[in-house]
């Protein structure tokens, strides 16, 4: 399944990209489940990305790593990161993060997500859960790179 999300901010493409950081990272974080940042090592090839959810339930390990980063010929800054470890119901996760250049010197952050599951439906089932939990970016996003 697949979720994309675009969000305009006034700050450029290469601002942008190095202000992914750890304190972003926290920031972006939905209020649930709760989640407790373990490891961010950064948003470069090799990088990992380490954190537990807490769903009031059961506590979750995600584990990410870094499989790709640049910058495309048009200007566009990106990074991707793929699921080691995933929460049930997860059993693929892929997360491109592009920033490309967009009008009067800003850019257009783009959460560009694949993800599957045991089953279609069920697929289907979590997309609207999944577009929430990134479109709960878009503010903070703006706020970030005014």
């Amino acid at each position: 399944m697949h979720v994309t999300l675009r969000t305009a901010v006034s700050q450029s493409p290469a601002v942008v990209m190095a202000g992914f950081t750890r304190e972003l990272f926290v920031a972006l974080a939905p209020p649930f489940p709760r989640l407790r940042l373990l490891r961010f090592d950064g948003c470069h090839t090799g990088d990992r990305v380490e954190i537990e959810l807490d769903t009031l339930v059961k506590r979750l390990s995600w584990t990410s790593l870094i499989v790709d980063d640049g910058v495309q010929p048009d200007g566009t800054h990106f990074f991707v990161d793929e699921g080691q470890i995933l929460p049930p119901p997860l059993r693929f996760w892929r997360h491109r993060h592009l920033i490309q250049p967009g009008s009067k010197g800003g850019s257009v952050i783009v959460d560009a997500l694949e993800y599957r599951t045991a089953s279609r439906l069920l697929d289907a089932l979590i997309y609207p859960a999944m577009w929430a939990q990134f479109a709960w970016r878009r503010p903070i996003y703006r706020r970030w790179f005014r």
